[in-house]
Protein backbone atom coordinates (compact mmCIF):
# COMPACT_ATOMS: atom_id res chain seq x y z
CA UNK A 1 0.00 0.00 0.00
CA UNK A 2 1.25 3.09 -0.98
CA UNK A 3 1.79 5.89 2.00
CA UNK A 4 -0.93 8.55 1.98
CA UNK A 5 2.13 11.37 1.43
CA UNK A 6 3.51 9.54 -1.58
CA UNK A 7 0.37 9.67 -2.94
CA UNK A 8 -0.16 13.31 -2.37
CA UNK A 9 3.22 14.33 -3.85
CA UNK A 10 2.34 12.23 -6.96
CA UNK A 11 -0.94 14.13 -7.41
CA UNK A 12 1.10 17.47 -7.05
CA UNK A 13 3.96 16.48 -9.58
CA UNK A 14 1.17 15.03 -11.81
CA UNK A 15 -0.53 18.34 -11.46
CA UNK A 16 2.94 20.14 -12.28
CA UNK A 17 3.61 18.41 -15.23
CA UNK A 18 0.20 18.92 -16.60
CA UNK A 19 0.22 22.23 -16.44
CA UNK A 20 3.66 22.31 -18.03
CA UNK A 21 2.56 20.39 -20.91
CA UNK A 22 -0.47 22.77 -21.32
CA UNK A 23 1.61 26.11 -21.10
CA UNK A 24 3.89 25.04 -23.99
CA UNK A 25 3.29 26.60 -27.15
CA UNK A 26 1.95 24.48 -29.77
CA UNK A 27 4.30 24.47 -33.34
CA UNK A 28 3.65 26.80 -35.48
CA UNK A 29 3.16 25.89 -39.37
CA UNK A 30 5.91 27.48 -41.64
CA UNK A 31 4.73 28.43 -44.86
CA UNK A 32 6.15 28.75 -47.90
CA UNK A 33 6.09 32.40 -49.56
CA UNK A 34 4.52 33.39 -53.06
CA UNK A 35 7.04 32.56 -55.91
CA UNK A 36 7.11 35.01 -58.87
CA UNK A 37 7.42 32.12 -61.49
CA UNK A 38 7.69 34.04 -64.95
CA UNK A 39 7.21 37.87 -65.22
CA UNK A 40 7.12 39.63 -68.64
CA UNK A 41 7.00 43.37 -69.44
CA UNK A 42 6.49 45.41 -73.21
CA UNK A 43 7.00 49.12 -73.82
CA UNK A 44 5.59 50.67 -76.93
CA UNK A 45 5.27 54.09 -78.22
CA UNK A 46 1.10 55.94 -77.08
CA UNK A 47 -0.27 59.15 -77.78
CA UNK A 48 0.62 60.61 -74.17
CA UNK A 49 4.23 58.42 -73.90
CA UNK A 50 5.11 55.12 -73.39
CA UNK A 51 2.50 52.18 -72.90
CA UNK A 52 3.19 50.36 -70.36
CA UNK A 53 2.32 46.07 -70.08
CA UNK A 54 3.52 43.08 -68.00
CA UNK A 55 1.86 39.60 -67.21
CA UNK A 56 2.93 37.29 -64.54
CA UNK A 57 2.56 34.24 -62.72
CA UNK A 58 2.59 33.99 -58.83
CA UNK A 59 2.44 30.26 -57.16
CA UNK A 60 1.54 29.25 -53.67
CA UNK A 61 3.12 26.18 -52.78
CA UNK A 62 1.25 26.00 -49.65
CA UNK A 63 -1.28 23.14 -49.87
CA UNK A 64 -3.69 24.43 -47.27
CA UNK A 65 -3.45 27.89 -47.07
CA UNK A 66 -5.07 31.14 -49.59
CA UNK A 67 -2.44 33.73 -49.84
CA UNK A 68 -4.42 36.70 -49.66
CA UNK A 69 -4.16 41.05 -49.95
CA UNK A 70 -1.13 40.42 -52.43
CA UNK A 71 -0.32 43.59 -54.07
CA UNK A 72 2.16 43.56 -56.99
CA UNK A 73 4.30 46.35 -57.22
CA UNK A 74 5.39 47.43 -61.16
CA UNK A 75 8.66 49.34 -61.23
CA UNK A 76 10.10 51.09 -64.26
CA UNK A 77 13.13 53.01 -64.64
CA UNK A 78 15.02 54.30 -67.69
CA UNK A 79 18.59 54.13 -68.86
CA UNK A 80 20.05 56.23 -66.39
CA UNK A 81 18.28 54.49 -63.58
CA UNK A 82 15.85 57.02 -62.99
CA UNK A 83 12.59 56.14 -61.74
CA UNK A 84 10.17 56.84 -64.48
CA UNK A 85 6.48 54.46 -63.73
CA UNK A 86 5.26 52.91 -61.09
CA UNK A 87 1.81 51.87 -60.11
CA UNK A 88 0.60 49.52 -56.98
CA UNK A 89 -1.57 46.26 -58.07
CA UNK A 90 -3.76 44.46 -56.23
CA UNK A 91 -4.07 41.01 -57.00
CA UNK A 92 -6.54 38.23 -56.50
CA UNK A 93 -6.49 35.85 -53.66
CA UNK A 94 -3.57 33.01 -54.54
CA UNK A 95 -5.51 29.46 -54.23
CA UNK A 96 -4.01 26.73 -52.40
CA UNK A 97 -1.05 24.96 -54.08
CA UNK A 98 -1.99 26.98 -57.03
CA UNK A 99 -0.97 29.77 -59.29
CA UNK A 100 -2.01 33.13 -59.96
CA UNK A 101 -1.74 34.61 -63.42
CA UNK A 102 -2.28 38.30 -63.90
CA UNK A 103 -1.55 41.30 -66.49
CA UNK A 104 -1.71 45.00 -66.59
CA UNK A 105 -1.09 48.18 -67.73
CA UNK A 106 0.04 51.79 -66.82
CA UNK A 107 1.60 55.32 -68.88
CA UNK A 108 4.76 56.89 -68.58
CA UNK A 109 5.96 60.17 -69.62
CA UNK A 110 9.51 58.54 -70.75
CA UNK A 111 10.59 55.59 -71.91
CA UNK A 112 11.45 53.15 -69.50
CA UNK A 113 14.35 51.15 -69.92
CA UNK A 114 13.99 47.96 -67.96
CA UNK A 115 10.34 47.40 -65.98
CA UNK A 116 9.92 45.07 -62.95
CA UNK A 117 7.58 43.51 -60.60
CA UNK A 118 7.88 42.75 -56.94
CA UNK A 119 4.92 41.60 -54.81
CA UNK A 120 4.21 42.14 -50.89
CA UNK A 121 3.95 39.30 -48.84
CA UNK A 122 0.66 37.61 -48.35
CA UNK A 123 -1.29 37.45 -45.96
CA UNK A 124 -1.97 33.89 -44.74
CA UNK A 125 -5.49 32.15 -44.44
CA UNK A 126 -6.48 28.41 -43.93
CA UNK A 127 -8.89 26.95 -46.86
CA UNK A 128 -11.87 25.21 -45.33
CA UNK A 129 -11.80 22.71 -48.50
CA UNK A 130 -8.41 20.58 -49.51
CA UNK A 131 -6.94 21.67 -52.51
CA UNK A 132 -8.27 19.25 -54.51
CA UNK A 133 -12.24 20.76 -54.09
CA UNK A 134 -10.91 23.90 -55.99
CA UNK A 135 -11.67 22.80 -59.57
CA UNK A 136 -9.78 25.06 -62.40
CA UNK A 137 -13.00 26.89 -64.98
CA UNK A 138 -12.76 25.20 -67.99
CA UNK A 139 -12.52 27.04 -70.89
CA UNK A 140 -13.16 26.07 -74.75
CA UNK A 141 -13.48 27.01 -78.48
CA UNK A 142 -10.49 29.51 -77.60
CA UNK A 143 -9.09 31.69 -80.59
CA UNK A 144 -6.27 33.50 -81.10
CA UNK A 145 -6.37 36.47 -84.23
CA UNK A 146 -3.81 38.90 -85.00
CA UNK A 147 -4.87 42.13 -85.71
CA UNK A 148 -3.48 44.16 -88.85
CA UNK A 149 -2.46 46.59 -86.12
CA UNK A 150 -0.15 43.80 -84.18
CA UNK A 151 -2.87 43.09 -81.17
CA UNK A 152 -4.33 39.69 -80.85
CA UNK A 153 -7.51 39.57 -80.39
CA UNK A 154 -8.87 36.13 -78.49
CA UNK A 155 -12.14 35.17 -77.63
CA UNK A 156 -13.66 31.44 -75.96
CA UNK A 157 -15.85 30.25 -73.69
CA UNK A 158 -15.29 29.77 -69.80
CA UNK A 159 -17.45 27.34 -67.92
CA UNK A 160 -18.08 26.85 -64.28
CA UNK A 161 -17.88 23.11 -62.44
CA UNK A 162 -19.59 24.50 -59.12
CA UNK A 163 -23.42 23.81 -58.59
CA UNK A 164 -23.87 27.80 -57.78
CA UNK A 165 -23.49 30.38 -60.40
CA UNK A 166 -19.77 32.43 -59.66
CA UNK A 167 -20.50 35.93 -59.69
CA UNK A 168 -17.13 37.08 -61.66
CA UNK A 169 -14.40 35.38 -62.31
CA UNK A 170 -11.44 36.90 -64.55
CA UNK A 171 -10.13 35.31 -67.54
CA UNK A 172 -6.36 36.05 -68.30
CA UNK A 173 -4.74 34.91 -71.69
CA UNK A 174 -0.93 34.32 -71.14
CA UNK A 175 0.84 34.54 -74.66
CA UNK A 176 4.18 32.17 -75.70
CA UNK A 177 6.76 31.73 -78.25
CA UNK A 178 7.48 28.28 -79.55
CA UNK A 179 9.85 27.60 -76.81
CA UNK A 180 7.03 28.56 -74.18
CA UNK A 181 8.46 31.94 -72.94
CA UNK A 182 5.81 34.51 -71.94
CA UNK A 183 5.60 37.09 -74.08
CA UNK A 184 2.53 39.50 -72.78
CA UNK A 185 -0.77 39.05 -71.61
CA UNK A 186 -4.37 40.34 -71.31
CA UNK A 187 -7.55 40.22 -69.02
CA UNK A 188 -11.13 40.35 -68.82
CA UNK A 189 -14.11 39.92 -66.78
CA UNK A 190 -17.39 37.39 -67.26
CA UNK A 191 -20.32 37.85 -64.59
CA UNK A 192 -22.84 35.17 -63.24
CA UNK A 193 -21.46 32.14 -65.15
CA UNK A 194 -23.47 29.25 -65.07
CA UNK A 195 -22.85 25.61 -64.89
CA UNK A 196 -23.09 23.89 -68.48
CA UNK A 197 -23.81 27.61 -69.95
CA UNK A 198 -20.46 29.30 -70.60
CA UNK A 199 -20.22 32.99 -71.03
CA UNK A 200 -18.19 34.24 -74.52
CA UNK A 201 -15.33 36.20 -73.39
CA UNK A 202 -13.35 38.68 -75.58
CA UNK A 203 -9.94 40.13 -75.16
CA UNK A 204 -7.65 41.95 -77.03
CA UNK A 205 -3.38 41.82 -76.00
CA UNK A 206 -1.06 44.31 -77.33
CA UNK A 207 1.96 46.09 -76.60
CA UNK A 208 4.27 43.05 -77.98
CA UNK A 209 7.24 43.30 -79.84
CA UNK A 210 7.39 43.90 -83.31
CA UNK A 211 7.82 40.17 -85.03
CA UNK A 212 6.39 38.34 -81.61
CA UNK A 213 6.06 35.12 -82.80
CA UNK A 214 2.82 33.49 -80.61
CA UNK A 215 2.76 29.75 -80.84
CA UNK A 216 -0.09 29.13 -77.68
CA UNK A 217 -2.80 30.63 -75.40
CA UNK A 218 -2.93 30.07 -71.96
CA UNK A 219 -6.37 30.48 -70.68
CA UNK A 220 -6.64 30.65 -67.17
CA UNK A 221 -9.75 31.87 -65.25
CA UNK A 222 -10.33 32.57 -61.49
CA UNK A 223 -12.63 34.26 -58.98
CA UNK A 224 -12.02 38.01 -58.34
CA UNK A 225 -11.20 39.30 -54.97
CA UNK A 226 -8.56 39.98 -52.70
CA UNK A 227 -9.83 37.11 -50.67
CA UNK A 228 -10.37 33.68 -51.32
CA UNK A 229 -13.79 33.70 -49.61
CA UNK A 230 -15.68 33.59 -53.38
CA UNK A 231 -13.61 30.65 -54.36
CA UNK A 232 -13.97 28.54 -50.71
CA UNK A 233 -18.01 29.53 -51.43
CA UNK A 234 -17.98 28.14 -54.69
CA UNK A 235 -15.95 24.35 -53.50
CA UNK A 236 -18.67 24.42 -50.39
CA UNK A 237 -21.39 24.15 -52.40
CA UNK A 238 -20.16 21.19 -54.52
CA UNK A 239 -18.99 20.13 -58.03
CA UNK A 240 -21.67 19.22 -60.65
CA UNK A 241 -21.39 15.60 -61.53
CA UNK A 242 -19.58 14.84 -64.19
CA UNK A 243 -21.55 11.89 -65.34
CA UNK A 244 -25.54 12.46 -65.39
CA UNK A 245 -26.91 10.88 -68.35
CA UNK A 246 -28.44 7.38 -67.56
CA UNK A 247 -26.65 4.80 -69.10
CA UNK A 248 -28.49 2.85 -72.17
CA UNK A 249 -27.02 -0.38 -72.83
CA UNK A 250 -28.73 -3.48 -71.23
CA UNK A 251 -27.48 -5.05 -68.08
CA UNK A 252 -25.64 -7.72 -68.22
CA UNK A 253 -28.13 -10.99 -68.14
CA UNK A 254 -25.79 -12.94 -65.62
CA UNK A 255 -23.63 -10.39 -63.02
CA UNK A 256 -20.06 -11.26 -64.02
CA UNK A 257 -18.59 -10.67 -60.91
CA UNK A 258 -20.54 -13.04 -59.02
CA UNK A 259 -20.18 -15.56 -61.90
CA UNK A 260 -16.19 -15.70 -61.40
CA UNK A 261 -16.35 -15.87 -57.47
CA UNK A 262 -18.47 -18.92 -58.32
CA UNK A 263 -16.19 -20.51 -60.72
CA UNK A 264 -13.40 -19.63 -57.78
CA UNK A 265 -14.67 -21.45 -55.06
CA UNK A 266 -15.58 -24.67 -57.35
Amino acid sequence: MIPRSRTVSLLVLGAICLAACSSEEQPVQKLRPLALKEQASNIVKSADGYAVTWAGVLSNANPWHFGEHVVATIVGHDAKGAEVVRMDQPLDAVPPGGSLAFTGQASATQKPAKVTIQYRPAQWRQAARIASAFQRFPTSRVQTMRQKDGAFLITGYVDNPYSVPASTLVVNALLRDKAGKLLGGGSTFVDEVQAGSPPRFILTVSGLPKGAEVAKTEITARTWGSTGRPYEDLALSGAVPVHTIKPTSEPFAVDRNTQIVSEYKQ
